[in-house]
């Protein structure tokens, strides 16, 4: 009971929507909630008094029957997750996704490849089919966002493999993960303020002190800790994108400490000037 009241009045004395923009929540945070109580984790969500969620399933219900749930629970589905198999080879179906959720985004947050192994081959590969799914994206109201994972960092020229991305993204855009691009070596601000009108989604995700980055994209999940209290420049970036006016800024927390820290996650954001 006094969890409840806790997460109730987190609810009434944060505003955490402001200046146009708003703070959402990526399902994937509460994948394993999902596995035991749909109704219950959704609840739990609207209880943190968020509205805009990023996600793209229905963990085992019905479209209808999860619509229900989302209307019940006053959720939007503003973006939703895209396979780069599916963007390839199949991009109707991500329309069609999109569409039936109601969402004006679709991200994709990761392109396989072979053992570790990414260069420009894989880049240029990644960013052809960006652009070619974007465009159809486009026709239909839906913007097509990459979530870069890392390893989309390392050295190319005088800079990385992002920026050729970044550089060639002509019918896509950016969701920037602010863990990811700080643990494949990036500075998530200087991406920001270097590529200003790239960036049109953002995920809000603090890192442990003390964790190495690498490249490979891949990181321990219990190194996700409560936004402004990691190594991340979480006040910096957010700072940028009220600047730049991105929409939607996601916490993902992929910790199994999830549903005590998002609230402390949101009390932080609350703090921000």
């Amino acid at each position: 009971m006094k969890k409840i009241i806790s997460t109730f009045l987190l609810a009434l004395l944060f505003n955490i929507s402001g200046q146009g923009q708003e703070v959402g929540l990526q399902l994937y945070s509460l994948r394993n909630q999902f596995k035991e109580d749909v109704p219950g984790t959704l609840k739990i969500i609207n209880g943190w008094g968020i509205t805009k969620i990023e996600g793209g399933g229905t963990y085992g219900l019905s479209m209808g029957e999860f619509k229900d749930l989302l209307k019940k629970n006053n959720l939007n589905v503003v973006s939703v997750g895209a396979s780069f198999e599916d963007l390839e080879n199949n991009v109707q179906k991500v329309i069609d996704n999109a569409k039936e959720f109601g969402a004006t985004y679709a991200m994709c947050a990761w392109v396989p490849h072979d053992d570790n192994k990414w260069d420009l081959e894989e880049t240029e590969h990644a960013t052809k089919v960006f652009n070619k799914a974007g465009k159809e994206l486009k026709k239909n109201g839906i913007a097509l966002a990459y979530h870069a994972h890392g390893y989309e960092f390392r050295p190319w020229k005088d800079g990385t493999l992002f920026d050729y991305m970044a550089q060639n993204a002509k019918d896509f855009t950016f969701e920037l993960d602010v863990f990811w691009a700080h643990h494949g070596g990036a500075d998530p601000l200087a991406l920001m303020k270097k590529y200003p009108k790239k960036f049109t989604l953002m995920h809000l995700k603090d890192m442990q002190h003390g964790i190495e980055g690498n490249n490979t994209g891949h990181e321990d999940v219990e190194t996700n800790v409560v936004l402004g209290t990691g190594q991340v420049d979480i006040a910096g970036t957010v700072a940028e994108a009220k600047k730049l006016g991105i929409e939607y800024m996601f916490i993902e927390d992929e910790s199994s400490r999830v549903v005590e820290q998002v609230p402390e996650s949101l009390k932080y954001l609350e703090s921000l000037d």
